[in-house]
């Protein structure tokens, strides 16, 4: 295989098109995981905040 015809393959094609978009979305994975496991090593010690809740039945909505 010549670079035209990987070209060809990869650009002209739907099949390459294919290819190309499910390797940039593999990469992209890979990156987030990577980066996410540096984040949680670089902030490990930090504890969960007191209000840190996500409740939605605050007092606003049961007033209403």
């Amino acid at each position: 295989m010549d670079f035209y015809e990987i070209y060809h393959f990869l650009f002209e094609t739907y099949a390459g098109i294919g290819c190309l978009i499910g390797i940039f979305l593999v990469a992209s994975v890979i990156v987030a995981v990577i980066t996410e496991k540096r984040t949680k090593r670089i902030f490990r010690d930090r504890g969960s905040q007191p209000n840190d809740s996500w409740d939605f039945d605050d007092e606003d909505s049961a007033d209403q």
